[in-house]
């Protein structure tokens, strides 16, 4: 495993780093005395575009092809290992505690939940969108102004020793996983490379005497905590009183009863679905352990609405859409249609895009989705993708191998009155048919 701070560069870079605006991996929107890293990707070389960074006002490149070296940069072995050193050398100097959170399903959701909560009493800096990767995490950590007094870290992977790694750079002193799910089985292997991927973290809490906050209702997970941490606090009892989080019957948004203190409190949330349950019962223990008044976490329970197509109801002059096509695996899934199928509504309708990183049991798991659909959950079932286009012959339903496609026959057969169903992998791009409903 390579060390941080072996490179030379690294110090130089901190002091340079102190003096400017932040970080930037993208020349077309560097900002004045901002640092440019040069990344490769799998198509481009960063290096070829540190001149334009400089053009636009950037303080230096930092950059690994001799070939693009200029009098306003600094030239290391591997752009990506000095950026990662330099935020796991920034993340030291914080001296703040990091909560690091990662799992199959609703890490993003439980993040935001998290770090709306704990913005009652902290000044808290949090992984914005889906930077959660070997690049997001240390631009994450980078772009936390001195004054933070906690940092909320989302973790996401698709290999095993990814979650390692960030945690090398981010070194968590608390850290969640939401759940162990099928998810990524293309780069993991297997469900028990998944396991062993996500508990990467507790490892690391381990290793650092960390805590780890822990959903005692999930047998996995519970088993797991066991085998490897010193500390643990389960979301039943994060603070010495049990804690009691539950579903309260409600038309469509999730509506939930959490006692503790012998009170009871009943929360109308801005969520779809029953799934989310596990998601505020982290955020709520992960808050109270952290010290917030339970008066705060209902006031930000209430006032917090999910974005960028997560568990979010949108309303159409035509219909009422459940927009859930930020991502799919076999376990969001079935979570999903289970809670569609639970909502009363007069007219439904499901549309659904192939779940992506699935590797050979791809076909096997979609199958499994079109068992699911059989049972006259909705009026009219649409299916996007090409896996599910190539196994969908006997299922009844409509199936479409493009988005264009889709986007066609909706213009065609116009959808009003009804409760929609929006679900699949980014990839299948279900966000596209939005306007059209």
């Amino acid at each position: 495993m390579r060390h941080f701070f072996k490179g030379m560069k690294t110090e130089q870079i901190y002091r340079l780093f102190q003096e400017s605006k932040g970080v930037s991996t993208d020349s077309r929107t560097v900002g004045k005395e901002q640092i440019f890293f040069a990344l490769w990707g799998d198509n481009y070389n960063g290096n070829k575009f540190a001149s334009d960074a400089l053009a636009r006002g950037a303080l230096s490149a930092v950059i690994d092809d001799p070939l693009f070296e200029t009098e306003n940069t600094i030239l290391v072995d591997d752009c990506l290992f000095e950026l990662q050193a330099l935020a796991s050398h920034y993340r030291k100097e914080l001296k703040v505690p990091v909560l690091a959170i990662t799992g199959t399903n609703g890490k993003t959701t439980t993040k935001e939940l998290i770090a709306t909560i704990l913005s009652k009493k902290y000044k808290v800096h949090y992984t914005r969108g889906n930077l959660n990767n070997h690049i997001g995490v240390p631009l994450t950590i980078l772009s936390a102004s001195a004054d933070t007094e906690i940092l909320i870290i989302e973790m996401g992977a698709s290999h095993i020793g990814e979650i390692r790694t960030l945690c090398l750079i981010a070194k968590p002193d608390y850290g969640l996983i939401t759940n162990i799910g099928t998810a990524h089985i293309e780069g993991f292997g297997s469900a028990d490379g998944v396991a062993r991927a996500k508990t990467e973290l507790y490892e690391h809490l381990r290793k650092v005497n960390g805590i780890a906050l822990y959903n005692d209702k999930d047998p996995l997970l519970a088993e797991k905590i066991f085998k490897i941490i010193n500390r643990a606090v389960p979301f039943s009892d994060p603070t010495g009183t049990d804690l009691l989080i539950e579903t309260v019957p409600s038309d469509l948004t999730l509506k939930i009863s959490i006692t503790y203190l012998h009170q009871t409190h009943i929360i109308n949330t801005n969520l779809f679905g029953s799934y989310n349950l596990e998601n505020i019962r982290a955020a709520v223990a992960t808050s109270l352990f952290l010290g917030v008044e339970m008066k705060d976490i209902i006031e930000a329970i209430e006032q917090y609405a999910p974005a960028n197509n997560r568990s979010q109801v949108k309303r159409t002059k035509n219909n009422t859409l459940i927009c859930d096509s930020y991502n799919a695996n076999p376990t969001s899934m079935r979570l999903a249609i289970d809670s569609f199928s639970a909502i009363k509504a007069d007219h439904k309708i499901i549309i659904i895009g192939d779940m992506l990183e699935l590797g050979e049991k791809s076909e096997e798991e979609h199958l499994k989705v079109l068992k699911m659909l059989q049972s006259d959950i909705a009026e009219k079932v649409l299916l996007l993708g090409p896996v599910f286009y190539k196994i969908s012959a006997k299922s009844g339903f409509k199936a479409f191998d493009k988005i264009d496609k889709l986007m066609e026959f909706i213009r065609g057969v116009p959808l009003t009155g009804n409760t929609i169903l929006i679900k699949g992998s980014r990839g299948m791009g279900l966000e596209k048919i939005y306007d059209l409903l």
